[in-house]
């Protein structure tokens, strides 16, 4: 057999790609394929080290395999764990049907090598009983398991349209690659799935953090559906919620292929993979509809379909239904994705149908409103510590009758005062009375003159004891020093606040967990050091959040340019300016958040 005759192993010469092992090889004598083996397994070697991109690495593997075996028809074959088939995951040569085919362990030639763990050469495919005949122009094929840890993961495939096309030499040549190869394979898989948890996490820690302040309920739920898509690429989604009264689900929200319908029908809470979920309290993941008797088509395109339950206080209150034309579509990460977020999307949902029923109710309550926004105005501190270095003013508008924002000075000593700025979760009368709440311990425990970091410390121990469900508050607690001119900062997931020297405006980085909600957290304390015409901005999310008309924010880059500006004036007159830049950026369109500006300014 020449160099050039097919099924020869490829000269050095010949090498195509961008891994070519180097050196000549006579395929007559069989002592010198060793060396181009050990070339060729230091090339892949080199070549599957270098990426831990999954294509990229099937891509090299082909290439390097081709740089030896001259194929026109190539093929990787990944087992999925789940359906326990194998599935192309990377080609050549073969067509679209081919490359969308499912082949079970033990089925041709291909799912028999993974279930038998063996390799096979065959030089005449017609003589295989277990031939798939895929490539009518087929003739011998050349299979080789990819085994990691005593675990079949794939099949290498590699097919001829002549007979006797592949040799000994060929065989041997990729079982000696097939574990190396098997195993860089598993590693890019396992890194994958790592960067997609990670991402999936870093998501759901978004989405949880966006959920809690939206109020309104069908804003909310079209909102998960924005979501939720940025984990799971769904086709179908809707949202059904339990009407206790006339015990059926009611849809709140469903798109279809990304267009909004509306089921106008309503669902026994017994009925279909949606009623399964509530009766059994856990996702119903069902891999084919067509398959489950309990299934209710109200898509006919659906095929996969997950049915997460909404549970609130032990209590079903609704159904997130999620659907997909493809069979097999939803596997366990897309399922754990949806545990995780259920919970914090049936409290989400719960506490907007509670404040719309306070909505509801406001204008009866009018009068008690008025007299409980009396009792926040006077939990305001009446007047400013008076320091020889320091000037202190603040300023406060609720976005409604009664805000979540607080603000307080409390003064330790001729020469201590401490700044407190905090935001309560949620709004109207509970965030106000949850505030006083705070307030009131607060300002017991700073009579003991703790430092920043164990008054927010203490003031979480005091709230974890008092827990109260979806109720936490963001803290900025500060103390000034007015002997030696320093602050000491600690905060508690409130907005960080401004520094300013000279025009010069940066951010303070302190950063902790909101108070009330984990147990046993510990806050970092950061000492500043001022210097005459330093001034310290604490502000509530409600100024760099303010909107438009255009749905604009008003930002950080607007708000350090509003000091910049007026860097020079009085502490009173930086904070009028302020709300001021706000009020005219909102263009008279309503308050959405609480707007609490405190300003320190160094004499």
């Amino acid at each position: 057999m020449s160099e050039d005759q097919p099924g020869s192993i490829r000269s050095p010469e010949s090498f195509e790609g961008d891994y070519r092992p180097s050196g000549s090889l006579t395929p007559q004598v069989e002592a010198r394929v060793e060396p181009m083996s050990t070339e060729f397994l230091i090339r892949l070697a080199d070549a599957l080290n270098t990426t831990l991109d999954l294509q990229t690495l099937l891509k090299r593997t082909a290439d390097l395999v081709r740089a030896v075996i001259d194929y026109r028809i190539f093929a990787i074959l990944l087992l999925n764990d789940r359906t326990n088939d194998l599935r192309m995951r990377f080609q050549i040569g073969h067509t679209p049907e081919a490359e969308r085919m499912r082949i079970k362990m033990g089925e041709g030639i291909v799912g028999q090598v993974a279930y038998q763990r063996q390799a096979i050469l065959i030089n005449d495919v017609s003589k295989a009983e277990n031939y798939i005949n895929v490539n009518p122009g087929v003739q011998s094929e050349l299979a080789v398991p990819l085994i990691v840890k005593n675990r079949v993961i794939g099949v290498i495939d590699i097919q001829s349209e002549q007979p006797d096309y592949f040799k000994p030499e060929h065989l041997r040549l990729l079982q000696l690659t097939a574990s190396r190869i098997g195993h860089a394979i598993e590693n890019a898989r396992l890194y994958t799935r790592v960067s997609r948890q990670a991402q999936t996490l870093e998501v759901l820690n978004e989405i949880s953090r966006e959920l809690t302040s939206i109020l309104d309920v069908d804003a909310l739920i079209e909102r998960v559906g924005q979501l939720l898509r940025r984990i799971i690429d769904f086709q179908m989604f809707s949202v059904w919620l339990v009407n206790e009264r006339e015990q059926v689900l009611e849809n709140r929200y469903a798109v279809r292929f990304g267009a909004r319908f509306d089921p106008s029908e309503k669902i026994p809470l017994e009925r279909g993979l949606v009623g399964a979920a509530i009766s059994e309290r856990r996702v119903i993941h069902v891999a084919d509809v067509r398959k489950d008797p309990r299934y209710k088509m109200v898509n006919p395109e659906a095929r996969s379909e997950m049915a997460v339950p909404l549970i609130y206080k032990g209590k079903v209150i609704g159904v997130l239904d999620i659907e997909h034309t493809r069979v097999n579509y939803f596997n366990e990460d897309h399922e754990r994705a949806m545990n995780t977020l259920a919970a914090q999307i049936a409290i989400s949902i719960e506490n907007a149908q509670l404040y719309q029923r306070v909505a509801q109710q406001e204008q009866k309550l009018e009068h008690d409103l008025a007299m409980a926004r009396e009792v926040q105005l006077r939990l305001l501190p009446p007047n400013k510590p008076k320091h020889k270095r320091a000037e202190f003013s603040a300023r406060f508008v609720p976005a409604r009758a009664i805000g979540g924002d607080l603000y307080d000075f409390v003064q330790y000593d001729s020469n201590r005062s401490a700044i407190v700025v905090g935001d309560v979760s949620g709004k109207a009368a509970p965030a106000a009375l949850y505030a006083a709440l705070v307030s009131g311990i607060m300002r017991s425990l700073a009579s003991q003159m703790l430092s920043p970091s164990a008054l927010l410390e203490a003031l979480n121990d005091a709230l974890q004891e008092r827990k109260l469900d979806s109720q936490y508050v963001v803290m900025l607690y500060a103390v000034w020093n007015d002997e030696n001119s320093t602050l000491q900062i600690a905060n508690a997931g409130a907005v960080q606040p401004l520094f300013c020297r000279n025009g010069e405006v940066e951010t303070v980085r302190a950063e902790g967990f909101p108070l009330g909600m984990f147990p046993n957290v510990k806050y970092e304390e950061f000492s500043l050091s001022t210097q005459p015409g330093d001034s310290l901005i604490f502000f509530s999310d409600g100024i760099a959040d303010a909107e438009n008309s255009n749905g604009d924010m008003f930002g950080d880059d607007r708000l350090k340019a509003v000091v910049k500006k007026c860097h020079a004036k009085p502490a009173s007159k930086i904070a009028d300016s302020i709300l001021a830049e706000v009020s005219k950026f909102q263009g008279g369109r309503e308050r959405f958040d609480d707007e609490t500006v405190v300003v320190l300014k160094v004499l």
